[in-house]
C-alpha cells in the first residue's frame, strides 16, 4: 500500500470517528480527495469498510500535512506558502462536511431539544472540520492576571497567521469588484479562497431570525475565548448602534440564554476592525466585567422597574437589568441618544468637533438568572495633537504592550496582545535575570522604563519567579490601558462628572 493511501485512509477514519461522514459516504469522500490530488491510484480502506472502525488517528492537522506533502510533490500546492497550504487543506476537509442545508437542519433539530445541545453540536463541527484550527489555537499564550479590577484574561495571539508575503503581493494587484465583499459576508460559506482571502470551503453558517431579519451565526476561527461566536447580518450593511441594535442583541440572547452577545462601537478608533458589515460577537464565557459589581446604584425616571448602576470597572459602564427586555431597549436608546449629543468640556468630552461625531456606546447583553441585563460602555473617539491615536485610547507609555484599538473583547477584560510580545518578553526575562541593560537591545528597549519600575517593586527577581512577575505586570499594564479608554476616571471628580451625565439623561 502506498503512503498516500495510508494517509487518505487515516483522514477518512478521522472523519468517520468524528461523525463528519457515515458508512455510505466513504467511497464518495475518498473519490473527492483523489480528485483534489489528481490521482487514480488507491487500494485502501473502502474495500473492507464495515462501519465499525474505531482506530485512533493522529490529530487532523498532522494527517493533512502529510497529504499536502504528497500534493506539493505533484505541484498542486506551494509548500512554502501558508496561504496556499490553507486553501488546499481546507478543500480536503470540505470533502467530509455536510451541506449547509443539512447542517442547519441538524442544528434546528437539536435546538428543539435545547439551545445548549445545538451550540455544542455546531461548535464541535466547527472544530472537527478544521475550520477552527485547534493546533494553531494551542499556540496562543494565555494566563490570568490579578488586578484591582478583578481577574483579567491575557492572551498573546499566535494563532492568526502572519501576513503571507505572496498574499500581500496578490492583494496589491487586486482590481475591480471583490467577492466576497468582506470576511463576514454570507458568500464566504464554501468559498475556495485566494491568496488575499481565507479559504472557507469547510465553513458552515447557521441561519437565525434576529428581530425579524435573517442573520448568520458562526464561530470565530481564532477563538479568543470559549465558543467565541460571530452573529452577522446576511446583508452587507454597515455597523450602527441604535435602538434596533439593542433589540437584535436581546433577540439573540433570548434564543441562546447561555451565551452573551455584544457589539463593537460604530465609530473608528473605538469600533471594531470591520465597520462595513453589521455584526456582533458572543460566546459561552464569563468575562471580568460581567463579574464586576456595582459601584453606585442609579435610577432613571420612568424606568422604576429597571435596576441600574455604575459598574466598578476602569471603563465607564452603566448596567441596566429587568425581567423583560423591552424597557431595557427603550432606556438604552434614551441613554444612547443623550450620550450622542452630550459634551462636558471640564472632562474633555465633546459630542462632535468640526461636524465629526465622537460619542457612541459599546453594548453587551446577557441573561443573568431570570433577568435580562445590558451593559452600556460609554465611548469617545476624539483625537488631539498630544493623543493622535485617541484621547481615550492606550497612551504612548503603554504602547510597548498594547497600542491597538480597544474593541469589544478588550472592553470586557480580555487583552488580545500582539504576537511580537512572545519573543520580546522572553528576551526581557533573560536580560532581567542576567542584569543586562534592556536599552542595549532594539527588541527590548521599549520595555526598559517599565522594567525599571518593576525592579523597584520587587526585592528579589530571579529565574524562578521572573516570568510570573512579568505576566502579573502585563496584566497591570492592561488594566491601565482600560483606564485610558474610560471617559470618566475612577476619581471623585470623575464619578461626579459621570453622575452629571446620569442627571442629564433624567432631565431630557
Amino acid at each position: 500500500m502506498e503512503k498516500i493511501t495510508e494517509y487518505i485512509d487515516e483522514l477518512v477514519t478521522y472523519a468517520y470517528n468524528n461523525n463528519l461522514i457515515y458508512k455510505e459516504d466513504v467511497i464518495y469522500a475518498v473519490n473527492k480527495v483523489l480528485t483534489l490530488l489528481k490521482s487514480d491510484t488507491y487500494d485502501g480502506i473502502f474495500e473492507q469498510w464495515d462501519g465499525n472502525v474505531s482506530a485512533e488517528t493522529r490529530e487532523v492537522h498532522e494527517i493533512l500535512e502529510d497529504i499536502m506533502t504528497f500534493a506539493g510533490e505533484k505541484g498542486l500546492v506551494d509548500l512554502e506558502s501558508v496561504t496556499s497550504k490553507d486553501i488546499f487543506d481546507t478543500a480536503l476537509m470540505a470533502c467530509f462536511i455536510e451541506s449547509p442545508h443539512n447542517v442547519n437542519r441538524n442544528f434546528k433539530e437539536l435546538y428543539n431539544e435545547s439551545p445548549l445541545k445545538a451550540t455544542d453540536y455546531f461548535y464541535k463541527l466547527s472544530c472537527d472540520s478544521n475550520y477552527i484550527r485547534r493546533d494553531r489555537i494551542k499556540k496562543d499564550m494565555k494566563w490570568k492576571a490579578e488586578t484591582k479590577y478583578g481577574t483579567l484574561d491575557i492572551t498573546i495571539n499566535l494563532s492568526k497567521p502572519e501576513k503571507d508575503p505572496k498574499a500581500i503581493a496578490a492583494a496589491g494587484k487586486a482590481t475591480g469588484f471583490v467577492y466576497p465583499r468582506c470576511q463576514l459576508c454570507l458568500e464566504n460559506e464554501g468559498y475556495h479562497g485566494r491568496m488575499n482571502h481565507p479559504a472557507r470551503e469547510n465553513h458552515r453558517i447557521i441561519r437565525l431570525p434576529i428581530a425579524g431579519e435573517e442573520w448568520g451565526f458562526q464561530y470565530s476561527p481564532y477563538v479568543y475565548y470559549n465558543e467565541h461566536c460571530i452573529v452577522f447580518n446576511t446583508k452587507h450593511v454597515p455597523m450602527k448602534i441604535d435602538k434596533s441594535a439593542f433589540k437584535k442583541l436581546f433577540s439573540f440572547v433570548e434564543q441562546f440564554p447561555h451565551y452573551f452577545v455584544g457589539s463593537n462601537a460604530d465609530l473608528p478608533i473605538v469600533g471594531g476592525s470591520i465597520l462595513a458589515h453589521e455584526h456582533f460577537q458572543g460566546g459561552h464565557y464569563e468575562f471580568a466585567m460581567e463579574r464586576a459589581g456595582i459601584r453606585e446604584e442609579i435610577t432613571f425616571k420612568g424606568y422604576e422597574n429597571v435596576t441600574a448602576g455604575i459598574v466598578s470597572w476602569p471603563m465607564s459602564v452603566i448596567r441596566i437589568s429587568a425581567k423583560d427586555y423591552e424597557p431595557l431597549v427603550s432606556l438604552a436608546d434614551k441613554i444612547l441618544t443623550a450620550w450622542r449629543g452630550y459634551s462636558d468640556e471640564d472632562e474633555f468630552i465633546f459630542a462632535e468637533t468640526d461636524g465629526e461625531p465622537h460619542n457612541t456606546i459599546t453594548p453587551i447583553a446577557r441573561k443573568r438568572g431570570e433577568l435580562f441585563e445590558l451593559d452600556l460602555v460609554l465611548r469617545n473617539n476624539i483625537t488631539t495633537e498630544e493623543y493622535p491615536l485617541g484621547v481615550y485610547h492606550p497612551h504612548a507609555e503603554l504602547h510597548h504592550i498594547k497600542k491597538e484599538n480597544i474593541g469589544l473583547i478588550e472592553v470586557m477584560g480580555l487583552a488580545v496582545l500582539p504576537a511580537r510580545l512572545k519573543s520580546e518578553i522572553a528576551e526581557v526575562s533573560k536580560m532581567i535575570v542576567s542584569g543586562t541593560d534592556l536599552r542595549s537591545n532594539e527588541a527590548t528597549a521599549a520595555h526598559a522604563d517599565w522594567v525599571d519600575e518593576i525592579k523597584e517593586k520587587y526585592d528579589d527577581i530571579n529565574k524562578d519567579n521572573v516570568d510570573e512577575i512579568l505576566q502579573k505586570e502585563i496584566g497591570i499594564v492592561f488594566s491601565k490601558v482600560l483606564e485610558c479608554a474610560g471617559v470618566y476616571k475612577d476619581t471623585e471628580d470623575g464619578n461626579q462628572a459621570f453622575l452629571r451625565f446620569v442627571d442629564y439623561v433624567n432631565n431630557i
